[in-house]
């Protein structure tokens, strides 16, 4: 039976209220500590568990009320939500503010010293023995009320907008592609997050995004809110227990310092193939330089933002479900024996649950949501899972003129998703148990980019 895609919440008093009083443009932010307990499973179970809490971990989010039914924008300090996992999460939000769930869009910041949920996959794990390893069913349902409580909260200390800003800055020294090739065109080595590799640091940094985009929303002179967009992996050490934010939350913690009456929230761009390795090689004192970086590059795009005049007819949001094709869709039976294989260590048998959730899901018809923000002549993509940089960059080539962001590791049921030629290039990110979908990816997703921002 096919899940429903989209769920007409009741509309509260307090938005009722702010719908009669006639304000116009509004938004609402909300926040929300995530933190798991001690003992949690971090990063899909592939590290080792909770074992301190290092800094807290955050889920910020933002309501723009006035431009039909609510608009909702969160992201989690969490390194992925998935299937059941991120349709469950969207569907509360949208109750509790009054929309419907495919106006609210949940993306992960995807640290890995942080919890993932995915619902589908522990269901199946657990039905083969194997629960409570690869995430926590009641961390998650409790995170995605608390959520959609603070959302709801958040209506009746709305504020009216009347300008919004946008702003870039470049960012030096943090992003490098992971995918270094070889004179025969073929990936030569990956550059991990922390890397090691004798010619991670002086192998070119590659494909790229260099800059971290910024939108602000305003009451006249005074700054409300503002969302980031920067991609790439945002790790520097990790795997050893400690749960943290790493250096995308703590340049958010010093732009959060410096302007207090802000409210910063960060969402990742396309950096599947994206990680700081060519200036990171693990050392933990590498952590504070990434992070001063990213936020010297999030101070100047708030400095040089352009500030205009905005009201709710210079807003919209379209959604966009679309089929994804699995890389695999015949593969259900091996990936059976697989995850019944008790002899299999547990990393590859929740990786075959994993695949096992995706190909029937797109075998049963369900689709992954896609979304645009339009605010003026600006846009923001809201995409999914682990995608390319390659996609941020060809979305902003077919509005050259217009400001571009995007948001991806929303739903992150197909994992990395790369483009067509990388998957004749070989490497990690392209691997089967790594990516679920094939080449004819690309297709799919560049024609739904075009269909959003209506090229």
């Amino acid at each position: 039976m096919k899940r429903r895609l989209f769920t007409q919440g009741l509309l509260s008093a307090p938005l009722l209220k702010l719908r009669a009083g006639g304000n116009g443009l509004q938004v609402a932010t909300f926040e929300v500590d995530i933190t798991p307990p001690l003992e949690s499973p971090l990063c899909h179970g592939n590290v080792t568990p909770a074992r301190e809490i290092v800094t807290p971990l955050l889920a910020r989010g933002i309501v723009i009320l006035g431009a039909g039914d609510p608009i909702v924008l969160c992201a989690m300090d969490w390194v992925a939500l998935a299937n059941a996992s991120h349709l469950s999460i969207r569907e509360a939000i949208a109750r509790a503010v009054g929309t419907t769930s495919d106006r609210v869009s949940v993306h992960t910041v995807h640290q890995h010293d942080a919890p993932g949920s995915d619902l589908d996959t522990e269901k199946l794990l657990a039905s083969h023995g194997l629960g409570g390893r690869f995430s926590s069913e009641t961390l998650d349902r409790r995170v995605f009320a608390s959520i959609a409580n603070a959302a709801r909260e958040s209506l009746t200390k709305a504020q009216s907008v009347t300008h919004a800003g946008f702003g870039t800055g470049v960012v030096e020294k943090v992003a490098s592609n992971r995918r270094v090739l070889g004179p025969d065109g073929k990936v030569s080595f990956a550059r991990m997050s922390a890397s090691k590799h004798p010619q991670a640091a002086t192998a070119p940094e590659g494909t790229i995004d260099p800059l971290v985009r910024l939108v602000s929303f305003w009451h006249e002179d005074r700054p409300v809110a503002a969302l980031t967009y920067y991609a790439t992996h945002p790790m520097s050490y990790y795997g050893k227990g400690g749960v943290n934010w790493d250096f995308i939350g703590g340049a958010r913690a010093l732009m959060d310092a410096a302007l207090p009456e802000v409210r910063f929230i960060h969402f990742n761009g396309a950096g599947g193939n994206i990680t700081a390795g060519k200036y990171n090689d693990g050392d933990p004192a590498n952590r504070s330089v990434l992070t001063e970086r990213v936020a010297r590059g999030m101070r100047t795009a708030w400095d040089t933002q352009k500030k205009i005049p905005i009201s709710a007819g210079d807003i919209g949001w379209r959604a966009l479900p679309v089929a994804l094709p699995a890389r695999h869709p015949d593969g259900e039976a091996r990936l059976l024996a697989i995850l019944a294989d008790d002899s299999k260590p547990f990393a590859q048998r929740a990786f075959a649950a994993r695949d096992l959730v995706f190909i029937r899901r797109m075998a049963a018809g369900e689709t992954i949501p896609l979304g645009r923000l339009r605010l003026g002549r600006a846009s923001i993509l809201h995409m999914p899972a682990e995608l390319f940089v390659e996609y941020q960059l060809a979305a902003q080539q077919m509005r050259p003129d217009d400001f571009v962001a995007m948001a991806a590791y929303g739903d992150n049921a197909p994992s990395y998703i790369g483009t067509a030629i990388a998957y004749t290039q070989g490497g990690y990110e392209v691997g089967d148990h790594v990516s679920r979908v094939g080449p004819a990816v690309e297709a799919v997703l560049m024609n739904a980019m075009r269909e959003l921002l209506g090229t």
